[in-house]
């Protein structure tokens, strides 16, 4: 995690993945028949590659199935060489929604776009490009938007030159981070000017204000309106950090409340530009990640009923929190003992289950739990990624690519997100090194997903042969991705 409040603009066009693992003496193995799962290619604009923008972080797909995303068009980009896409053609957001693929446009003098977020009664929200050029960087200026019954409307900033939705209910309120015009040394976003936490609710941008200090980041927003995120408390740098002291806060009826640190000086809530996404969920309780005194190392916290609890490591020193479930139940990554691995993790009812990693890859990081319990995880080289996605449900870890039909071309690598009725957002890579977004809906029947499928974790079920994206044994090529 090192320096939390530098996670900023540089990081947000990468994908962002990570690891943990599982005691399986305290689950019992999955005696229900696995899914299989049918794969929805949702296609590009005619260009090679399809996005997922936000990983790990968003819901980009919606308890109804609909996913959201960019795509590559024919279109070289007129950004050159700041490209949005891999492959330098304009991208546009797009909606795919019963097998139906959907261009949501840009800005009006802009030239790509891209959604993160689709809420359950269809509101979408994400960036786009201006057609400006950030006189301080040189680069093409982000501003936040929304689309509503396919109309695109900009959110915008404080006066800056960048914008960015970080979650959103299924009350349209949506909460982020924009830029002013004040110079700030320390900006959060890396940009040079003050990194101001927003609420749009209701076609107005609310500056929701800071602890003390000069920036703030709005990270997560619940049903109940509550919205958490951190904030500098003074404008003094440390020496061990560089910046100034960073809390976390929840934000209730106007009123910003300080929620401390597990005794370091910066923490932060799961978000996009920090460890994870789901950083609040209904109950009001909230998970991030914490230094420790003296800022050396730092740990998952979950902050509930007043009070902040540091919910451990797998016996190394850090950890990462990246998602809680309206259950309570939080996943992450955290570091093994006797090693500088992480593994992904399940934390619930006291206690942290190490959920393994998959055979010859040594990290792996929980991105997702929904509210059935069912968490998605991410796998590869540590800080690289490159392994298969995982699921892993009622104790036991399976690698997704034995869990589609042999048939299927793509290797899964990154796992994105997963929503309530099982559905799975995850990147496929082809043969040929291109990357789409897909959709994996499972298909209860009987249990044909062998033991051959079951990923070897510490609860000691076999490991499974995995198949590559070209559908040999060897190791795929790395694309983005830090598990």
């Amino acid at each position: 995690m090192g320096n939390l409040a530098r996670y900023a603009c540089p990081m947000i066009l990468a994908a962002l993945v990570t690891p943990a693992s599982l005691s399986g003496q305290d689950v019992q193995p999955d005696i229900k028949p696995m899914p299989r799962y049918i794969v929805k290619d949702l296609g590009t604009f005619g260009g090679p590659n399809s996005y997922y923008f936000s990983q790990p972080i968003v819901a980009t797909l919606n308890n109804d199935g609909t996913v959201v995303g960019g795509a590559d068009t024919t279109a070289p980009d007129p950004d050159y060489p700041f490209c949005f896409g891999n492959a330098c053609l304009a991208v546009h957001a797009f909606r795919w929604k019963h097998g139906t693929l959907q261009d949501l446009g840009t800005l009006p003098g802009g030239f790509n776009s891209a959604a993160l977020w689709v809420n359950d009664m269809g509101l979408i929200t994400g960036f786009a490009d201006n057609g400006k050029i950030d006189p301080i960087s040189g680069t093409p200026e982000l501003v936040t938007v929304a689309w509503r019954q396919g109309k695109i409307i900009e959110i915008g900033t404080f006066g800056g030159s960048f914008s960015f939705p970080n979650s959103m209910n299924n009350r349209g309120e949506i909460v982020g981070v924009g830029l002013d015009s004040i110079w700030d040394d320390f900006s959060m976003m890396g940009l040079g000017t003050e990194t101001r936490a927003f609420l749009w609710r209701g076609g107005a941008l609310h500056d929701l204000g800071t602890l003390g200090g000069t920036d703030a980041w709005a990270a997560s927003i619940n049903e109940r309106g509550q919205i958490a995120g951190w904030s500098y408390t003074n404008t003094i740098p440390n020496a061990t950090t560089g910046v100034p002291i960073q809390h976390p806060f929840l934000w209730e009826s106007g009123r910003m409340q300080d929620l401390g640190t597990l005794g370091g000086t910066l923490a932060v809530v799961a978000s996009l530009g920090a460890p994870g996404g789901g950083g609040l969920n209904n109950r009001g309780q909230i998970v991030g990640t914490s230094n420790l005194t003296g800022d050396a190392s730092w740990h998952p916290f979950l902050w509930t009923r007043g009070r902040m609890i540091d919910l451990g490591t797998l016996g190394g020193p850090n950890g990462e929190a990246y998602w809680i479930n309206d259950n309570g139940e939080v996943v992450g990554r955290a570091d093994v003992i006797g090693s500088t691995d992480h593994h992904a993790f399940l934390w619930r009812e006291g206690k942290m289950l190490d959920l393994g990693a998959a055979p010859g890859w040594p990290c792996s990081t929980a991105v997702d739990i929904n509210t059935r319990g069912e968490v998605i995880i991410d796998t590869g080289i540590c800080g690289q990624g490159g392994g298969p996605g995982l699921l892993w449900r009622n104790g036991v870890t399976y690698d997704l690519n034995t869990l589609v039909p042999a048939s299927t071309e793509f290797f899964i690598g990154d796992v994105n997100f997963i929503n309530d009725r099982g559905e799975i957002a995850v990147t496929g890579i082809l043969p040929n090194g291109d990357i789409h977004d897909l959709l994996l809906v499972p298909q209860e029947g009987p249990d044909d997903a062998s033991e051959s499928s079951r990923i070897a974790s510490p609860s000691g079920v076999s490991p499974s042969v995995r198949r590559s994206r070209n559908g040999s044994s060897e190791a795929p090529v790395r694309r983005h991705g830090k598990p």
